[in-house]
């Protein structure tokens, strides 16, 4: 049988669930200017983008400064560790604290 949504069952959704939702809307209010990312490529490129400032803001981590320390680290960053570059694993570097006061 079918499990369709009932009003009783709609109101227990995860709360992960809606704020993922949540998360999206800011993106759905440029829907009509992304569905032309000019190519199948700059829409998957775009959808990376989009994921990193996303998990960046569910975080807690501010996306511009975290994108921008990464970006400025990685090259010189060993591989091994990684990790520490990722949102929720994320320091800012000296350089970028010093910046921001």
């Amino acid at each position: 049988m079918l499990n369709l949504p009932t009003r009783r069952n709609r109101t227990r959704r995860s709360s992960a669930e809606g704020y993922a939702e949540r998360a999206l809307r800011g993106i759905a209010l440029g829907r009509k200017s992304w569905l032309f990312a000019g190519s199948d490529r700059g829409g998957q490129r775009a959808a990376a983008i989009y994921s990193l400032i996303v998990t960046a803001k569910l975080n807690d981590v501010d996306p511009q400064a975290w994108l921008a320390d990464v970006l400025a680290r990685i090259a010189g960053h060993p591989a091994h560790r990684i990790n520490e570059l990722l949102p929720w694993n994320w320091r800012p570097s000296s350089a970028a604290r010093s910046q921001a006061a």
